[in-house]
């Protein structure tokens, strides 16, 4: 058994002991893990300082996830209507999704997919085939997002039969695997895994991060084995109430990655998941946030701000406004600062002869 496997098996999984840990009410917890199970890395929750915390909030079970809403849904993105086949989600015409894991090292109180919590996804290898079969006999998709649950937790070698599956076919160019392992279960990102990884270029690795605190040494150091084995990262955030609706927190975790050679990719607006009411920002805090980060840190340093529309309608980017007015072909623009600047655009030979 390897070091990340002990680790895994050690992970807090008992309500009560939980309970007893942060002064809970046992029997509430209870309640609610009778809902959306948990699980907690040791690794991660050492990361807590105190009860309530960003770290606490983001993996211990909370009795406002039982609370009722209108506005969440069980599916929000809508990948139940969009799985053609087995453990395929297709939402784009040239890339998909693969699914591949049932399992997280630990649960994040906010994931997507809270409603494969209650009745975990079925993906034994005849599943799984079918969804690679899909892929294969459509030419159109040259980008696989390898997702689950999360593919780190699968063996080495049961990871590698279903890259090189997918790297086997002609039309698939790129493939990608989303993982939360390097942030929650580090240890998981060793020698053997990364010697397999480099071997089915080109690969993305996209990471999830969502405070500065998380960004340890032993993250740092699984970041780094990662990149020195040339697979370019990228993270993705979630925008969480109490836990990064704030500019200097997004700021800090932003430059954190980029010296840890991740690049920040996507700042996401919470999903509209039932059991995260109490987790939901408007829209106008991450608006801000990176209106308040473009021009004060690096460029790199600024993600996109997005939000996955209901539905499966899919990802539309939200930017700032900072056009001020038109005058003719005059566009007036406030910059970072508020200062206005005018910018001529290009001069229309047709309309100006007309004129």
């Amino acid at each position: 058994m390897e070091q990340w496997q002990k680790d895994l098996n050690n992970a807090l999984t008992d309500p009560d002991e939980l309970a007893e840990r942060f002064g809970l009410d046992a029997a509430v917890v209870r309640r609610v893990t009778e809902v959306f199970p948990f699980r907690i890395t040791r690794h991660y929750l050492s990361l807590i300082r105190a009860k309530g915390d960003p770290i606490y909030l983001q993996c211990v079970p909370d009795e406002r996830e039982l609370a009722p809403s209108c506005d969440l849904m069980d599916d929000p993105l809508g990948e139940e209507d969009l799985t053609p086949a087995p453990c395929v989600v297709h939402r784009y015409p040239d890339h998909c999704l693969l699914l591949v894991s049932n399992c997280c090292a630990s649960y994040c109180r906010f994931c997507t997919r809270k409603r494969k919590f209650r009745t975990p996804m079925c993906v034994d290898e005849s599943r799984l085939s079918l969804g690679i079969d899909y892929i294969a006999s459509n030419p159109a998709i040259r980008d696989v997002l390898v997702s689950g649950g999360d593919p780190f937790l699968l063996d080495t070698d049961r990871l590698e039969s279903i890259l090189s599956r997918l790297r086997a076919i002609e039309h698939v160019e790129i493939i990608r695997i989303g993982t939360r392992a390097p942030c929650v279960l580090p240890s998981r990102i060793n020698r053997r895994l990364v010697s397999m990884l480099r071997q089915y270029h080109p690969l993305y690795v996209n990471v999830h991060f969502n405070h500065p605190d998380e960004v340890t040494p032993e993250s740092a150091e699984a970041l780094r084995k990662l990149a020195d084995a040339g697979i370019p990262l990228g993270s993705q955030t979630v925008l969480l109430r109490g836990v990064n609706d704030d500019v200097e927190v997004i700021r800090a975790l932003m430059r954190k990655l980029l010296a840890a050679r991740v690049k920040p990719y996507y700042l996401f607006q919470s999903d509209l998941i039932y059991g995260t009411e109490h987790f939901r920002t408007p829209l106008s805090t991450g608006l801000d946030i990176i209106k308040r980060l473009r021009g004060w840190t690096s460029g790199m340093a600024v993600p996109h701000f997005a939000i996955d529309l209901p539905c499966g309608g899919g990802k539309v980017p939200l930017v700032p406004d900072y056009l001020e007015k038109v005058e003719g072909r005059v566009y007036t623009f406030r910059n970072f600062r508020g200062v206005p600047y005018r910018y001529p655009d290009v001069r229309d030979p047709e309309s100006e002869q007309q004129n």
